[in-house]
């Protein structure tokens, strides 16, 4: 079964805990009882995790693409019942997201896993601590870039969506400047450059361009190449907003 090669091959830990605990009628569905054992050293047999969900965070393991895209789902049907109603462009953006990033077959099955996961309740604090345990930090980066997406897909960016976000980026161990930086450019076709790139008005030329290093490195698509090119696409549109803050702030005030 194409489910079973997807997830099987490609999802360890995301498959216990409160990430488990959301996806287990799905994962249920698509599995028999012998089907989940994962490839050696996950922790990960049957749908549990030996470390990094509720229990506690004893070190990160490997991010795996299918690890990661669960954790979208997940967030994904948090966010989009923020606001107490799911709409269409929501759905229609997460739904294209997929088929853009991890082609027509996979978006099909993470597209099923999504209208599951819209009918549970989500532990979002314990599903972002799990994350947080887990997932390297240039890709819980990611993840909150997707998220501010879905809260923007229908032209307007609801508060509580917002407000849900923010506690998110909060619980996946993401800095208030961070969370800034990657936020800004959803609330204006024109963000702040300063903001996106972390750094006072005050701050000196010199200082604008060590800030633009440290971001353009951090937000550099090589650091999630390792999942495939779908990932280091993400990561490429958000180096680009940091590239464009720099240009910017270059020109606004002359230096080379």
């Amino acid at each position: 079964m194409a489910y079973a090669k997807w997830i099987g091959g490609a999802v360890g830990w995301a498959l216990g805990g409160p990430i488990g605990g959301v996806m287990g009628y799905w994962l249920g569905k698509m599995f028999s009882d012998d089907s989940l054992a994962m490839d050696a050293g996950t922790g990960a047999t049957n749908g549990h995790t030996g470390r990094g969900g509720r229990g506690g965070r004893s070190h990160s393991r490997p991010t795996r693409a299918g690890d990661f895209a669960l954790s979208m789902v997940v967030l994904s049907a948090a966010v989009m019942q923020a606001d107490e109603r799911v709409l269409k462009s929501e759905l229609d953006y997460v739904k294209q997201f997929f088929r853009t990033n991890f082609g027509q077959a996979t978006a099909e099955q993470l597209t099923l896993a999504l209208r599951e996961a819209l009918k549970n309740p989500v532990d979002v604090r314990g599903v972002c601590m799990q994350i947080r345990a887990n997932m390297p930090h240039a890709k819980r980066l990611l993840l909150l870039q997707y998220l501010y997406g879905i809260a923007q897909a229908d032209g307007n960016v609801d508060p509580r969506e917002v407000d849900l976000i923010r506690r998110m980026a909060a619980a996946l161990g993401i800095s208030d400047k961070d969370r800034a930086s990657i936020e800004a450019p959803f609330h204006s076709d024109k963000p702040d450059p300063y903001t996106v790139l972390e750094i006072g008005r005050d701050g000196s030329d010199a200082d604008i361009k060590k800030a633009y290093r440290r971001l353009a490195l951090k937000f550099h698509p090589d650091k999630v190449r390792d999942m495939g090119e779908a990932y280091a696409k993400q990561a490429e549109a958000r180096f680009l907003e940091v590239q464009e803050a720099y240009e910017s702030l270059k020109k606004r005030r002359g230096f080379k």
